[in-house]
This record gives C-alpha cells, structure tokens and sequence, in this order.
C-alpha cells in the first residue's frame, strides 16, 4: 500500500468518525424510573439533555398535592447540576488527552 492509499484510507476512516460522532450526537435515548416517574433523556455519546419528572415521583400517595411549577424547578435544578458536572468532566478530560497526546489532535479521541 502506497503513501497515497494510506492518507486516503485515512480521510475516509476521519470522514466515518466525524459522520458517526454526529449521528450519535443527534441520538435520543430514554431512561426511566418508578413506572416512568422520573424520564432521562440522553444522547448517543451519552450526554444529558433532560429530565422530566412525574408529581408521583416526588409524592407517590398523593400525586395531585405537588404543583407543576415545583416540579418545573426541580427538574430545573437537577438539571443544571448534571450539565455542569458533566461540562466539568468533559473539561478534565480534554485536558488530560491533550497532556496525554502532547497536544497532538486526533480526530475522534476527544
């Protein structure tokens, strides 16, 4: 195999990566709890998107005594904590690639 085939074999390998990591990214998952109380919503490369939650989540016995707007706060608060944990997260660990790889970007790692 030849340079030439190489580099071409590698745009192509970089091509499929970049089409699967927006694939992935446009990606709904779902997670539940408590008979679907509690609904997560991820997406494919495993990043939150959303919580919604159900009055029984937070009151089985008496769901109808929890109002939608304490429930649009927590879901709210919840919500921010994960996203920015998760921005932390990722933060660390594009800095401990980049320390790893010597700065060096490989297309795909991070």
């Amino acid at each position: 195999m030849n340079m030439m085939q190489m580099m071409k074999q590698a745009q192509n390998i970089q091509k499929r990566l970049k089409d699967t990591q927006e694939e992935l990214a446009n990606t709904e998952i779902t997670g539940e709890s408590a008979g679907g109380a509690v609904k997560v919503v991820c997406d494919g490369q495993g990043k939150f998107k959303s919580i919604k939650l159900l009055p029984e989540a937070l009151n089985p016995e008496n769901p109808s005594s929890v109002d939608a707007e304490s429930l649009e706060m927590l879901e709210d608060l919840i919500t921010t904590a994960i996203t920015q944990a998760s921005d932390k997260a990722t933060a660390q660990m594009e800095e401990k690639m980049k320390s790893a790889t010597g700065g060096l970007n490989i297309p795909g790692l991070f």
